[in-house]
């Protein structure tokens, strides 16, 4: 299993990140996560749009290391669906699940911006919503865990288990990295885990409304 970083205050060069991911590499999730959890301890959090993987993390987190921080980027645009599965996910796992708002109405937004924002100028509804909040969260972290899977689109096939995200200042790690959709649905069922309804009426992802 890859080690510990010698000065976690600062990123590590590029060719300790490659050789991390090279070690990283053969591992399962749960061993992934085992490693990321004892390198960056309390500074280290999920993010999650409540997606089947990220709750397949979530479940290993619970287990792995109990009280984690798990966030979720509320635009106030979510389905009502998403509201309660957050709810429930927050009732039977043992992670503590934080809400992330830009501290923006929606109403609020209309004034400053003009209605309908996420029609109008969907790129700049996001960065209000969702990554200015983001990275004013993560200001103070070293490693935000996500979902991504190499699977997801063409975009994503050369996905690393680990890298530094310089844009937010933190590691990314995505330990779900080499798994399959197959995979993913495979632990929700076996571990009897709830997920979105929205997922069986055809909606492979879910963001805003």
């Amino acid at each position: 299993m890859a080690s510990s970083p010698d000065d976690g205050s600062a990123p590590w060069t590029s060719t300790r990140i490659a050789a991390l991911n090279a070690q990283l590499e053969p591992h399962g999730p749960r061993a992934i996560l085992n490693w990321a959890t004892h390198t960056f301890g309390d500074d280290l959090v999920q993010g999650t749009g409540f997606g089947p993987s990220g709750i397949v993390i979530m479940h290993m987190l619970a287990d792995l290391r109990p009280g984690t921080t798990v966030f979720y980027l509320d635009t106030d645009l979510l389905f009502p669906e998403t509201y309660e599965l957050c709810e429930e996910l927050d009732e039977t796992l043992d992670v503590s699940i934080t809400r992330v708002h830009g501290g923006l109405s929606l109403d609020e937004q209309a004034e400053q911006e003009g209605g309908a924002l996420w029609n109008r100028a969907p790129n700049r509804c996001c960065f209000l919503r969702k990554v200015k909040p983001l990275k004013n969260f993560l200001a103070d972290r070293r490693a935000w865990i996500t979902g991504v899977r190499r699977d997801q689109s063409e975009r994503r096939a050369d996905t690393d288990i680990l890298s530094w995200e310089e844009q937010y200042g933190v590691f990314k790690i995505n330990p779900l990295a080499n798994w399959t959709q197959k995979e993913v649905w495979k632990y929700l069922f076996e571990h009897d885990l709830p997920y979105n309804p929205k997922h069986d009426q055809g909606y492979p992802s879910l963001g805003c409304v």
